[in-house]
């Protein structure tokens, strides 16, 4: 694969039958803008029951697209795109909450308010699995993309 050669993400993929999740970063065709695209293939069902969502145009959310379908909320529901200060931050998973938490001072007071996390089924479940609060939010087998401005 030579990484300088210029292909539409088709061309990329072409081929493969199951290219599973990706994260493309570039510049739009005027090349006046960055662009980031986050996409998401499920071979399960609990994988492809997922939708994206914009929300308050700062984070990408992703849903079960019918929650009387999901298995395993804490494989399909996290926030692959959010900003964050002066930065876009894009993960593969919950890794985008992890970032984006603010960070604790050295008095232990305020490190028990930033450990602090929202409450959902999905992070109940996670850190009951994992001993790691889950990200409150989520993934889908469609693509999105986020225009930085």
């Amino acid at each position: 694969m030579n990484i300088y050669d210029k292909k539409t993400m088709g061309e990329t993929i072409k081929g493969n039958e199951y290219v599973g999740r990706g994260i493309v970063i570039g510049m739009t065709e005027d090349a006046k803008k960055a662009a980031i695209a986050y996409f998401i293939m499920g071979r399960s069902e609990n994988s492809r029951n997922r939708v994206f969502r914009e929300e308050d145009n700062s984070e990408v959310v992703i849903y079960p697209f019918d929650e009387s379908k999901v298995e395993d909320p804490s494989l399909i529901i996290y926030s692959p795109i959010k900003k964050f200060e002066n930065k876009t931050i894009v993960t593969n998973g919950d890794q985008t909450q992890t970032m984006t938490r603010p960070r604790p001072s050295t008095s232990s007071s305020s490190r028990a308010s930033a450990s602090t996390e929202r409450s959902t089924p999905a992070a109940s479940n996670r850190t009951a699995r994992t001993g790691r609060p889950e990200s409150p939010v989520s993934s889908t087998t469609m693509r999105t993309a986020l225009t930085i401005r």
